[in-house]
């Protein structure tokens, strides 16, 4: 096991929408300072849990430049610019820059013709190599259509402007070889997306969290990190084994059944959100609901009464 380092804690943020799927400005605020509140230090914003993929171009800047202004560089900020050619990845970069973001994130594009290996490495390549932001790569794991090959990931984490990681891909070999660039380029931040098996990442060496559920669970991810670096590994585990269920509660179970609805709703009974509205419509299934209600009817300072309708 290496020793933890001193750990930066993200939040993937799910982005508060109006009922015209429009963002909502108060919302957003309001979960930033909570953000803050709860010693998060860096927002991914527009990621999969934030629907940038979905956004309008429009309301995507608009939520960069709200955050930025709002935040006032009390935490940094990572937009995803994923799209399918290079030119259009670089504009939205340049987007982003000018609303305020401090790093550009790709992932692998929804769609993309003639996809040989070659073209799809290129893809990253000239957007990493021309970006005028420090870029961070959103590794998805080799399932994914697009992604890039295992054995041709060091190509692109040498490339200078690679700054971080956010490793989803829950594959120990595409964990291994990131901690060997890691060696090679320390400057490279490394960035635990699996939000079922966090402590296993800080264990062998990554430099953070970077998690859609981080809006909810802050809070007991601080302490988690704060009993591993303590050397009080069992407890660190015990309060990770609470932190998955809890999850898994908001979620819908393994399956997921209610993912993004359920953690939108959890946000609208702590007063954070006014509405549970998403493009990607996941239900919000009788069991999430009482699960999330219980839940907070038991934490201090979330009332349930005169909380805001959960649509619309």
């Amino acid at each position: 096991m290496s020793p933890v380092r001193s750990v930066h804690l993200w939040s993937a943020l799910p982005t508060p929408l109006t009922g015209e799927l429009q963002i909502d400005e108060r919302s957003l605020e309001r979960t930033l300072q909570s953000s803050i509140d709860a010693g998060v230090t860096g927002l991914f914003l527009g990621g999969t849990c934030g629907e940038g993929p979905w956004l309008p171009d429009r309301e995507r800047i608009r939520l960069v430049r709200t955050a930025a202004r709002f935040a006032q560089g009390r935490l940094k900020l990572a937009v995803q610019v994923s799209d399918n050619s290079g030119p259009r990845i670089l504009d939205n970069i340049r987007a982003a820059q000018d609303a305020g973001a401090d790093y550009g994130i790709i992932a692998p594009p929804l769609s993309m013709m003639n996809a040989t290996e070659e073209r799809v490495l290129d893809l990253y390549r000239s957007a990493i190599t021309k970006s005028p932001l420090p870029m961070g790569l959103y590794d998805l794991g080799r399932g994914r259509a697009f992604a890039i090959p295992g054995e041709r990931l060091r190509d692109i984490y040498l490339l200078p402007n690679l700054t971080l990681i956010k490793d989803s891909s829950a594959d120990p070999e595409r964990r291994k070889l990131a901690l060997a660039i890691r060696a090679e380029r320390p400057e490279l931040r490394l960035f635990c997306g699996d939000e079922f098996n966090s402590l296993e990442y800080l264990e062998a060496g990554y430099d953070g969290l970077m998690l859609g559920g981080a809006v909810v669970t802050a809070p007991m991810l601080v302490r988690m990190i704060a009993l591993l670096q303590a050397g009080h590994r069992a407890e660190a585990q015990a309060v990770e084994q609470e932190m998955v269920a809890l999850l898994r509660g908001i979620y819908g179970g393994k399956a997921l059944a209610c993912w993004l609805t359920g953690l939108k709703y959890a946000l609208v009974v702590q007063g954070l959100f006014a509405t549970t509205a998403s493009f990607l419509e996941y239900p919000l299934t009788p069991e999430c609901r009482t699960f999330i209600d219980r839940h907070f009817a038991k934490q201090p300072g979330v009332g349930l009464a005169g909380r805001v309708p959960a649509t619309g």
